[in-house]
């Protein structure tokens, strides 16, 4: 199975930009669909963005459309998340995992979890 780590985090104002990568190691980079999800402390896991091995299908929470851009470089075996517009509410620990297949917005439904990297958003 591949292996994530992410980095690219940080500390920024409201109204700032940080981009986030995702590196991966394994053969099947190149067809397997990601996931980017974010984690505050004492709460959920929440769902932030999906990007398919096809056609880079890609898939947005309602919370980041129009703010965020997920994208991958395959020969990189590197899937991205470019943050604009940051928000307070944005600030959480982000982490990329595979897709196994279902609906996009489940955690459950990947695996090779990343150890994840640390934005937050000041006001």
């Amino acid at each position: 199975q591949v292996q994530l780590v992410e980095s690219g985090g940080g500390l920024v104002q409201a109204g700032g930009s940080l981009r986030l990568s995702c590196a991966a190691s394994g053969r099947a980079f190149s067809t397997t669909s990601l996931g980017w999800f974010r984690q505050a402390p004492g709460k959920e896991r929440e769902f932030v963005a999906y990007i398919g091995a096809i056609a880079s299908m890609t898939v947005y929470a309602d919370s980041v459309k129009g703010r965020f851009t997920i994208s991958r470089d395959n020969a990189k075996n590197t899937v991205y998340l470019q943050m604009n517009s940051l928000k307070p509410e944005d600030t959480a620990v982000y982490v990329c995992a595979a897709f196994t297949g279902g609906p996009v917005y489940s955690a459950n439904r990947y695996t090779s979890w990343g150890q994840g990297t640390q934005v937050t958003v000041s006001s």
